[in-house]
């Protein structure tokens, strides 16, 4: 059957009139994110229904509309991300995060130690960027995917070092402490505060003003790309780097048992056969590769970037402090001067655990040089050397020049933000 041209224009017409109602419909509703279902109860045959009142049922978890600052501090073990996370977790309007990501490992891969194959360290990162997505939306239902056993009724007393962060050692979260401002060392926070509500703690990550997270899981900056560049989120990146000697010493020192051979090669002057070297080479790959993606500047990365090493801000926490939160756009409040006061000064003895943060912040920048042998250190030298040039950490040529303090190993460099 042939048509007329003027059918054939009346259907394209119609066709159009379709489309146009179609996409007018579509793009009037409002948009709005629901938690995701737990993958256990969920069913692809659900009705519209049944989703909508899903909805309905929970919170709802609004884009980045208030235009938050979220920070995420990207560091490796022992290189002084618990006391870069403190610099956050003081401040009034943060609500701060300790190593979140340590359910993502822990759940995917029980078995991952510090320094494993490349695949099995890949293989959490869609897992952890999802989460991280989540909780910078204050999704903090989330994490129950992940932390066993699995919370009754939104509560849990699993939750990694709930401890380090003061938001969840405070009121509305800790309804036992009242109305009054308690501050709590973080192995009486749980004795006190009891089981962590999860419901509760979304609701006092919403009231703050920025969320910050510290991790030590994830390898680089680049893997970072997909949440850097989506406009709901406005993260920031602090790279906290520090001298490759440092991070052995303070890990041998801090981990005894997975450091073991090292131990003894440092004793006895003898490197054993089946040291695992790796356990340093990673740690150099890892910063040289994320390293060199933030110096170059990518369009992707421009104000979204700074770099940090810990020795500058041991040296000077005070100043380096305001450069952070002047690069993050956030007022640095009393809090955060007077927590660098109190916990840079102290002598030795005054880190109770391997993740104190009370120290003579200077001295203990320093102190790897007395407690390392010179074969240790002159095999990470070689083993290191390109990422050590590339942060402007200078070579010991003998054991003297090691453990002369008065000749500097850091140089006067000023990596300045991305901006």
């Amino acid at each position: 059957m042939q048509c007329s041209w003027k059918a054939v224009l009346l259907l394209a017409l119609a066709s159009i009139a379709i489309q146009y109602t179609a996409i007018r419909t579509f793009t009037a509703k409002s948009f709005h994110s629901c938690p995701i279902p737990n993958p256990v109860n969920c069913s692809l045959s659900q009705d519209t229904d049944v989703a909508d009142r899903l909805c309905d049922e929970n919170p709802t978890f609004p884009y980045n509309l208030s235009r938050k600052t979220h920070v995420l501090i990207l560091a490796t073990t022992r290189s002084g991300s618990s006391f870069v996370g403190q610099l956050f977790n003081q401040h009034f309007d943060v609500f701060y995060l300790f190593e979140p990501l340590y359910h993502v490992q822990y759940t995917l891969i029980p078995k991952l130690t510090q320094s494993k194959s490349t695949t099995d360290r890949r293989v959490m990162l869609g897992a952890s960027r999802d989460l991280l997505r989540s909780l910078y939306d204050c999704d903090l239902y989330f994490l129950e995917n992940y932390i066993k056993p699995q919370p009754i009724n939104h509560t849990t007393d699993r939750l990694f070092r709930r401890g380090a962060s003061k938001a969840l050692c405070s009121p509305p979260v800790c309804e036992s402490l009242g109305a009054v401002d308690l501050h709590l060392e973080e192995g009486d926070c749980v004795k006190k505060c009891g089981t962590l509500n999860l419901t509760l703690a979304t609701e006092s990550c919403r009231e703050h003003g920025h969320v910050a997270i510290k991790t030590v899981r994830v390898p680089e900056v680049s893997d970072l790309r997909a949440l850097v560049e989506d406009p709901r989120l406005n993260l920031k990146v602090i790279q906290l780097v520090r001298d490759p000697r440092g991070i052995l010493a303070s890990r041998s020192e801090t981990f005894r048992d997975t450091y073991r051979l090292w131990r003894i090669w440092d004793g006895t002057g003898r490197k054993p056969y089946n040291l695992d070297v790796t356990q340093l080479t990673t740690v150099c790959e890892d910063f040289w590769n994320s390293v060199s993606t933030g110096l170059n500047r990518p369009p992707w990365l421009k104000g979204k970037y700074m770099l940090v090493r810990y020795e500058d801000l041991a040296r000077n926490p005070m100043k380096k402090t305001e450069e952070i939160y002047d690069f993050l756009g956030i007022p640095m409040d009393s809090n955060v001067e007077r927590w660098i006061q109190n916990n840079t000064r102290g002598d030795r003895s005054s880190s109770k655990h391997k993740y104190g943060t009370v120290r003579n912040s200077a001295a203990t920048a320093e102190k790897w040089r007395f407690r390392l042998s010179y074969e240790i250190v002159a095999f990470t030298q070689h083993a290191c050397q390109q990422v050590l040039a590339q942060l402007g950490y200078k070579t010991a040529g003998s054991e003297e020049e090691l453990k002369n303090l008065s000749i500097s190993l850091v140089e006067d460099r000023d990596f300045l933000p991305f901006s």
